[in-house]
């Protein structure tokens, strides 16, 4: 039933239904097991590139410096969702009015700052193979931290906005969330008020953080591609390729999510596919990032294998 709170002789709601997985308790269980698994190999995985990276001077480059971003980013967005997901899965499925809007607040900006980030990395592999003579001064220390401010506060900003105009509007009827976690596109929804500049606020920043962002990226890979077709060896081609191949798949497997559950919304499409893909992005994506990068990366593995000598074979 609706929790409701009497405010200025108007209701409002104190807390939202969420959806749940399965009304099946043994699912639940397999579900719980699955993302405790996840968020544990997320969280292990992304510490480790952290620590691994800060603990070599001989990876202290703008490449993996944006890597520690990234990992950084992968288990503030994990926490943020999967740790109330948890708890949702063995306890009811509610979230508090505060809770709900935290929850928008701080996945909002992960997000947003991840594909930003993406771009700025996708820029750092332009610079490294269209531009190598001029490498060191295009992605000097001063330009890396200020395309990662500019990557944290962008996104910060943004986010920032919509949670403002989010927590203007009344929620007064229903409360049941057709969702697993709080976002805004499922949200808006419920609000007994006018959500149109809402809506146009959303689309806005879906042009921005993934059109345009998208287009940036696609721009920057078909300069690389067109340099790594120009190298005469084999040997040249593949080593330069393999830089981008980790970027490519991890950018790839975001802005698929990402498309699913903003954009074809917006569009008029049904939430209910998006529903499942934006546990990709939340859960899946963060877990499966420090296995592309370290996998597919000779230096990370020598690395850890430094740090850790029983990840040796």
């Amino acid at each position: 039933q609706p929790t409701h709170m009497a405010s200025n002789n108007q209701t409002s709601v104190t807390e939202f239904i969420l959806k749940s997985f399965s009304e099946n308790p043994q699912f639940q269980i397999f579900l719980f097991s699955l993302f405790l698994g996840l968020f544990i190999v997320a969280f292990t995985g992304n510490s480790l590139i952290i620590v691994v990276i800060s603990l070599n001077p001989g990876l202290h480059t703008p490449m993996y410096f944006f890597l520690i971003n990234l990992a950084l980013l992968d288990i503030l967005s994990t926490c943020t969702v999967v740790l109330k997901l948890l708890q949702n899965l063995m306890t009811e499925n509610t979230i508090s009015y505060g809770g709900c809007i935290a929850q928008i607040y701080f996945l909002t900006w992960f997000l947003g700052s991840e594909l930003l980030l993406f771009t700025a990395m996708a820029y750092d592999r332009y610079a490294a193979i269209c531009q190598p003579l001029h490498y060191n001064t295009m992605m000097n220390k001063t330009v890396c931290c200020l395309l990662a401010s500019v990557v944290w506060s962008v996104s910060g900003i943004n986010t920032t906005i919509h949670t403002i105009i989010t927590v203007r509007l009344s929620f007064c009827g229903p409360n049941a969330i057709d969702h697993f976690f709080c976002e805004i596109p499922p949200l808006l929804p419920l609000s007994c008020s006018s959500t149109y500049i809402n809506n146009i606020m959303v689309f806005v920043a879906d042009m921005f953080f993934a059109i345009i962002n998208f287009l940036f990226i696609l721009i920057s890979y078909g300069f690389i591609i067109s340099s790594i077709l120009k190298i005469q060896t084999t040997e040249g081609k593949k080593k330069a390729f393999s830089t981008c191949s980790s970027h490519l798949i991890v950018v790839t497997m975001y802005y698929c999510t990402i498309i699913y559950i903003y954009i074809l919304p917006a569009l008029g499409q049904s939430l209910n596919e998006g529903k499942i893909a934006s546990v990709f992005y939340a859960i899946v994506s963060p877990a499966a990032n420090p296995l592309i990068y370290s996998l597919r990366n000779k230096d990370v593995k020598v690395a850890l294998n430094k740090l850790c000598p029983f990840f040796r074979k």
